[in-house]
This record gives C-alpha cells, structure tokens and sequence, in this order.
C-alpha cells in the first residue's frame, strides 16, 4: 500500500484485480466482462439494501413464492431482475440459473456467450425486514458442448465451477471472490464507490471455536448430529464450542471463514433432502471453503462431487475448519451412514 496524505494512491481494486488475472492467464476478456456484471449487479443491490426501508421495499412481494417455494421479499424480485439484466448484457453468459426462476434463462444467440452462472441474487432474505446481514451468492460454469445450452448444461458437479464467490450486505459490503486458488475479500469504499482488496489469499483455521446450526430442529436430528452438537457443547475436556446462528448462509459461512468452526444445515425428518440449493448455495461455498483449506460435506460424500439431478435440488451440508468436519464425519462412522437423515439425493 502507498499512502500518500491519508490516501492509497496504488490500490488494488476488484476491477484492476480481475483485468491482471486476465492478463496473466491470456484470456479473451469474457471472463472479465462477466465478473464486471457481477460486481455491478451487488453494487446496485448493496445501494438498494441500505435504501430498503426508505423506499418502502421491506415485505412480501404480493404473496408470490420463488421456484424452491420460499416466500419472495420486495427486494429478492428486485434484486434478481437487476442481476439477470446485467448479465444477459454482458455478452459472456450462455445460460442463467437463479432461485427465484423456476426454469433456467437461456440467452438469446445474438448476446449469448459462453458461462453458465448459478445465483442466489438475495440470501438469507427472511432476514431483510430485521436489517440482519443477508448477501448474494454466485458460481460460475464454463459451457464446453456443442449446439444449443439447455438446462441440462448447468447440472454438472462443483468440481467443474471455474469461479464461486458471494457477497455479504453487513456492517460493510464485501465480496469474496475465488477463481481456482485461495479467496480473495474486497470491501466496497463508498467513497470512491470501488471494491478494494483488503484479504488476500484467505485460509481458514483448521480448528475453530464457534458451530453453527439451527437448533430448533434438534427434535428432528438423526443420531450423528445429535452426537457431534451435544460433543461441542458437553466436551470430555477443555472449554464448550460457542454457537452462532444467524440464518443467513452468506453471513453464517463468512464468519466460519474468519474465524474457523463448521456450519451445517443437515437432513432431518421435517426436511429429508436438506433445504440448502446444490449450484448456487452449496456447491458455490464448498468450492471456496475447500480453496481456503477446510472441508464441506453432505456427511457422506464432497458436497463438490454431487451431481445435481435437477437445477434447485437440495443437499444436506456441513462445511468449515478441517478439524471440525473431520470430527463429524467420525460421528457419521461410528453410527454408520444409514444413520443419517439424506443420504439419497435425488432432487
């Protein structure tokens, strides 16, 4: 950093950023262009969040339900109208898959390019009226086939994500961003209206203090999640974990990034195949937990290796500090698999 009179004169910003990762890998530049949508769109809904109560845009959307039959806010059919626009304008996306659109949005020939981006334009929207921190979640595909995309192009595993990232409307706007290495965070300076880097290379613990999951399900948990909660809270030695939940994943999984720990959002009875979405919820914070060192799993299989069956299909997750994961799959093993609630996950 070169600060000069209180202000750094060589910045790197999330635009700069993205053009020198252009530059040293020889792109053509479409990848560029649809970051740059991206980061556009989250600017928009980042003003629109802190606005939303001014602009009388707090509650329901006129009763309506998205595709996964969650309640639509005011702010999530905005939030996602303005992310579709973006991106059918980049000229870089083949296919658009968002959870407030029951089929994905194929583009027309004449803007159509050659990624495939999974969105969750507003995470954690039940929280909007209570100004908790929600965000904006995102994974991107390269489309490689011949002919015509069809929505069977965007049912591919996390493993073939070029780039996963998300966005977190909090106490500050950042992004966290990861293209095939360790996730780099940027936090937006309203002052210059830029995205600036201020985490680079992010890696998480691999044991934190802190788990994450809802505990009002606790009557409808299998055996190995009862086993691993009630083991954080009543240790055979050393101190209690502390839970933290907010029930927003994009808030839930960044503070597990920083500060170490697991989150989860298990199968139980009420809930057989889990509620968290595979290609933009799931399978987006797997990629970057597992580049930042930790580990995500349905508790029997890499989240990353689920093929998803159906573009808003379901999967149980926990994911977080090696250490942490690792001592649940243990409960999972000591009960055996069929133990655990979602082990089938077809859509």
């Amino acid at each position: 950093m070169d600060n000069k009179g209180g202000m750094d004169v060589d910045m790197v910003t999330i635009t700069r950023f993205i053009n020198e990762q252009q530059r040293a890998s020889g792109g053509t530049g479409e990848f560029t262009q649809l970051l740059t949508a991206l980061v556009t769109s989250i600017k928009g809904i980042a003003n629109t969040v802190r606005r939303a109560g001014i602009a009388n845009l707090y509650g329901v959307a006129g009763g309506a339900q998205n595709a996964t039959g969650d309640e639509q806010k005011k702010l999530d059919v905005l939030s996602d109208e303005l992310m579709c626009n973006m991106l059918k304008t980049s000229y870089s996306c083949a296919m658009l898959v968002s959870e407030e659109q029951e089929h994905a949005i194929v583009i027309d020939t004449g803007k159509a390019g050659k990624y495939i981006v999974c969105f969750d334009p507003l995470d954690g929207s039940s929280n909007i009226d209570c100004l908790v921190s929600i965000g904006t979640i995102f994974s991107v595909f390269k489309h490689t086939g011949e002919g015509p995309v069809t929505q069977a192009d965007a049912l591919r595993p996390g493993t073939e994500q070029v780039a996963a990232g998300y966005a977190l409307y909090g106490s500050a706007t950042v992004i966290v961003l990861c293209t095939d290495s360790a996730p780099n965070m940027f936090m937006l300076d309203p002052s210059i209206g830029e995205f600036v880097l201020t985490d680079e290379n992010m890696k998480i613990k691999p044991k934190g203090k802190y788990y994450s999951i809802n505990e009002g399900y606790t009557k409808f948990w299998d055996g190995p999640t009862k086993d691993y909660v009630n083991a954080r809270k009543n240790p055979e030695s050393g101190s209690p974990a502390n839970a933290r939940y907010i029930g927003s994943m994009v808030a839930d999984v960044h503070r597990t990034l920083v500060y170490g720990g697991i989150f989860a959002y298990p199968a139980h009875s009420k809930s057989t195949k889990g509620k968290l979405r595979l290609l933009y919820e799931a399978a987006p914070m797997a990629y970057i937990i597992e580049k930042a060192g930790g580990l995500a799993t349905t508790g029997t299989q890499r989240v990353l290796d689920v093929v998803p069956q159906s573009i808003h299909c379901r999967v149980p997750i926990w994911l977080g500090s090696s250490e942490d994961v690792e001592e649940f799959l243990k409960c999972v093993e000591k009960y055996g698999s069929d133990h655990l609630q979602g082990t089938k996950l077809e859509a």
